[in-house]
């Protein structure tokens, strides 16, 4: 049974499911795709400013955050990409004994429905909540989306890697739920609920859809977590049902991750949708066969605002020394841009990162020679260079 503190945060959390996007669209170039969609309460539509450029938000982060994120400006600027960066810091305040975003961040996300973010360092500690986590909370940023994707030109023991992973955000293990009973007892509360899994379950078919992915699989643990897992399934099973034209089946987690790890051809072309904490290990498991976090992208898709940002960690023993890779945080910002409708500027920009890659101007992270700096004018020479056969 939930105790008294456990149920009140569980009503709180239930409390703030919000509606689903709807329809997505993908560049016939790439696979980093993105929601581009036509319900009002979802869609991109802010109007350009008077100068012709679009606002969105840049929150720079922590470590080497702000490196990476100067690298992204430096190459938007090249590219003629029509965006004005409002910059805003997300260092928590302490209101009422929670921790909380600056008001005047919250404004901007809200205002422009858009961000992009660099990493954030996580506070270790008790009565410490990631701001990660508290970004996801405060706009109700219910699923997140991990293509997953071998980069040509870039050598590692897969080359035919290409799944997208989508991750419940806004429950399960993460929900926050969890206090001392006693001393030296802990509870952690596991919430599921049906509108949440229904959510993300409909979000993924409608991925694979838009994206010619012909094949969604629910990952789960429902032979040991028969209620929770049960329920998740059971959404899943449901909206199936929905798209018959799409092949549906279900995997247990340890079993997915052990046969991909064997051979990820068979996860080609698929969409694996799977509750929060399962999500978050198997995207870097999969993100570890391509050539690890630093050329992972991510996005996070809410029904007002959509953040995307890079995963991997703040590094701060590099930051200030022109070490940094920015090429998640760049790729990320891709996906934003898809999601914007700025599909040529994307295309430009995708291309020139790739083909720096593909002709061995990396950075140290990735076997090159690089710094953060010469990396960048690499790829600002390369825009709109298709990348070189492997």
């Amino acid at each position: 049974m939930f105790t008294p503190i456990a149920r009140r945060a569980a009503q709180k959390q239930i409390g703030n499911i919000a509606s689903l996007p709807r329809s997505l669209h993908t560049s016939p170039v790439s696979r980093l795709a993105m929601p581009v969609t036509s319900s009002p309460t979802s869609a991109y539509a802010k109007e350009k400013q008077a100068n012709g450029k679009y606002l969105v938000t840049l929150i720079p982060g922590d470590g080497i955050g702000p490196e990476v994120a100067n690298s992204v400006k430096e190459i938007y600027r090249a590219a003629d990409v029509p965006i004005d960066w409002e910059e805003v810091e997300v260092t928590p305040l302490i209101r009422n004994g929670k921790q909380i975003i600056p008001d005047d961040s919250v404004a901007s996300i809200k205002k422009n429905t858009v961000a992009l973010k660099g990493p954030l360092a996580t506070p270790i500690g008790k009565g410490h909540v990631s701001m990660n986590l508290t970004l996801r909370r405060t706009f109700n940023l219910f699923a997140n989306v991990r293509p997953c994707r071998s980069i040509q030109g870039y050598k590692t023991p897969y080359d035919n890697v290409d799944t997208v992973l989508i991750r419940e955000n806004t429950e399960g293990e993460y929900s926050g739920i969890e206090h001392e009973v006693v001393d030296g007892v802990v509870q952690s509360i596991k919430l599921i609920t049906l509108e949440a899994s229904e959510r993300v379950a409909r979000y993924a078919f409608h991925h694979a859809e838009q994206n010619g992915r012909n094949k969604v699989t629910a990952v789960h643990k429902a032979n040991i977590m028969k209620m929770s897992d049960g329920m998740f399934l059971h959404a899943c099973r449901q909206v199936a049902k929905e798209y018959p034209h799409i092949e549906y089946d279900e995997d247990l987690l340890d079993r997915a991750c052990l046969r991909i790890v064997q051979d990820p051809a068979p996860y080609a072309d698929r969409v694996m949708v799977m509750p929060n904490l399962y999500g978050d290990i198997l995207s870097d498991m999969c993100a570890g066969l391509i050539g690890g976090l630093g050329l992972t992208p991510s996005g996070n898709i809410g029904k007002d605002a959509s953040l995307f940002e890079a995963v991997h960690g703040t590094a701060p023993m590099i930051a200030g020394k022109d070490m940094a890779n920015p090429t998640a945080l760049l790729l990320s910002s891709i996906m934003m841009l898809r999601h914007m409708s700025l599909f040529e500027h994307a295309d430009k920009i995708e291309s020139g990162v790739f083909s720096a890659i593909a002709h061995g101007e990396r950075t140290g992270d990735l076997g090159g020679k690089h710094g953060t700096k010469a990396f960048t004018e690499s790829i600002i020479k390369r825009l709109g260079e298709k990348p070189p056969s492997q």
